[in-house]
């Protein structure tokens, strides 16, 4: 993910040069490789800059092709002899492999290459990856609002480029319902797959009552007519009106808290929030400390009134004398002096203290409310983006 604009590299190299002059050449490497860090990578969470530097080789690597050629320009000018180990990603071992698309309902996508680690994030059915590197049955993987994790060779599709722009151009539709399956007839006698809403897959063939669909592994079944609905007509529908986001979340009622979930099978809060807006067309960070960087300020200040419906509301701890401001949950403002999110399980909670969903405790910690709804942004994508033909790694 690109952080800075073109001009970024001017500027890194006039600090780094103004900085080296009170230090070392070797010195200067290290202090190169935290500048970048910065400039480029400052959230590890979207952008991968691991390099260190043992006095003799520069090792490690880092997916920002366009951040390491003028970074390693700089280690040349500062004319210290070293060996370049570094690891441009997706590496070659991928062979030309560099795209998937998950296959099953809801992949888990993990903090490292292994089953027992930290939930990160999800992905559902049809969703495209880019694909970093291997390791053993996992892959290194950037889901499409930036997150870099480990998914299991099981849940996804390796492709070339050429694969993955075939599959965007072919005719697919949309699982609009909240819990559904793939069946291996149209008598629905042994299902293929399970299915979540929002879930993608191409068209095969239709029939009376059902589509022959096929998922991005190459599986085939049957799905209801009525479970579905066309990709284009699907996206033409989106839109985050006041309606639809209300009607969304409150289809979430109940679905229990999941730390890292961001699907109809179980949400953390900023996964609630992600999953709201991805069902009704858009795509907004990952992370609550993410989203609250987006779009504009509406309060601060408890001032319901300033609130609209799909506002997003941030709780956590506020700054203090040597302490940062720490944004640890998100809801979504649904009216009435009163919001959604996913606690326990999704729920409504009220500010209103003659309202039995009163929630002393999150009016507590109440920081400010952010509105997406309507405001620019380039780490918020329109869904339609991530289905036309998609261009390199970077």
């Amino acid at each position: 993910m690109k952080i800075l604009n073109v001009n970024l590299s001017f500027w890194l190299l006039i600090f780094l040069c103004s900085t080296s002059c009170n230090t070392s050449s070797e010195d200067s490497i290290e202090v190169a490789i935290e500048t970048f860090r910065k400039g480029y990578a400052p959230d590890k969470r979207v952008a991968l800059w691991d390099i260190q530097w043992d006095g003799k080789t520069l090792r490690g690597e880092t997916n920002l092709d366009h951040a390491l050629t003028p970074f390693l320009a700089h280690i040349d000018s500062l004319g210290v002899q070293y060996e370049n180990q570094i690891k441009l990603l997706p590496e070659a071992d991928l062979e030309g492999k560099e795209y998937a698309v998950v296959t099953i309902s809801v992949a888990n996508i993990r903090s490292d290459a292994k089953h027992s680690a930290e939930l990160a994030t999800q992905a559902t059915l049809g969703t495209p990856l880019k694909v970093l590197k291997k390791q053993s049955s996992w892959y290194l993987v950037q889901t499409p609002d930036g997150y870099i994790s480990w998914v299991d060779a099981a849940g996804i599709q390796l492709m070339s480029e050429q694969e993955i722009n075939d599959w965007h151009k072919s005719e697919k539709v949309v699982f609009i319902e909240l819990f559904g399956h793939v069946f291996s007839t149209e008598n629905e006698s042994e299902t293929v797959s399970d299915l979540v809403a929002g879930n993608i897959l191409v068209v095969a063939k239709e029939g009376e009552n059902h589509l022959e669909v096929v998922l991005p592994d190459g599986r085939s079944g049957f799905v209801k007519k009525n479970h579905l609905m066309s990709f284009d007509k699907w996206i033409g529908s989106r839109n985050t009106s006041e309606e639809n986001l209300i009607q969304t979340a409150k289809s979430m009622m109940g679905v229990p808290y999941l730390w890292g979930g961001t699907s109809i099978k179980g949400v953390d809060c900023s996964g609630f929030t992600k999953t709201i807006y991805f069902l009704n067309g858009e795509i907004i960070p990952r992370d609550a400390s993410q989203q609250v960087h987006e779009g504009e300020e509406v309060d601060s200040d408890k001032k319901w009134e300033n609130l609209k419906v799909g506002d997003l509301l941030f709780f956590g701890e506020k700054e203090s004398e040597g302490k940062k401001e720490r944004i640890v949950h998100v809801g979504m403002w649904i009216g009435n002096n009163s919001f959604i999110h996913s606690r326990g399980r999704v729920r409504i909670g009220s500010f209103d203290p003659s309202s039995p969903d009163y929630d002393e405790y999150e009016l507590n910690r109440y920081l400010r409310t952010k509105r997406v709804v309507g405001k620019e942004s380039k780490n918020i994508k329109n869904v339609e983006d991530l289905f036309e033909s998609i261009p390199k790694n970077s």
